[in-house]
């Protein structure tokens, strides 16, 4: 059953851009894809992270990045690792954006932590039902980009 509905939500990812696109504009497209795919059923989640997937269809979608990043030099090696630091960053988003608009709350203690305060008074200007969600993952998803090229990254 938890392989259905890995099924039915992850037929919504388009994994075309990896195949079709530049390595960077593709994984670009297909993150945004994938956040939004799960943004849908955030709240399947944490049941999906239970089971090993075998889903073809995901299957299918994990093939289009392996090749894609083997196609700019990622080895069979690091290809895995590089696929759950994405997969870890915007399923991370996803659950970011099914809670609370903020999660930070430093009301009454603005003496002992100002800079953090100050900071969280900047939100006033954002638009109150995501002031921080799509924000964060553009500004991660851009830095995780720009680092994925072999060679541009450090390896533990």
């Amino acid at each position: 059953m938890i392989e259905d509905l890995r099924a039915i939500v992850s037929a919504n990812i388009d994994s075309r851009p990896l195949r079709e696109c530049p390595w960077e504009e593709g994984l670009r497209a297909w993150a945004h894809s994938y956040r939004v795919a799960f943004a849908r059923h955030s709240r399947a989640v944490p049941l999906l992270m239970t089971t090993r997937a075998s889903s073809p269809v995901l299957l299918s979608e994990y093939e289009d990045f392996v090749v894609a990043a083997e196609a700019v030099g990622w080895t069979s090696r690091d290809v895995l690792p590089l696929l759950t630091a994405y997969e870890s960053f915007i399923l991370g988003s996803v659950l970011d954006m099914s809670g609370p608009s903020v999660v930070f709350d430093p009301t009454g203690q603005e003496e002992r932590f100002p800079r953090f305060s100050v900071a969280i008074a900047s939100l006033s200007a954002e638009d109150p039902r995501d002031p921080i969600a799509s924000r964060a993952f553009e500004m991660g998803l851009g830095m995780l980009i720009a680092s994925s090229r072999p060679g541009r990254h450090p390896v533990l």
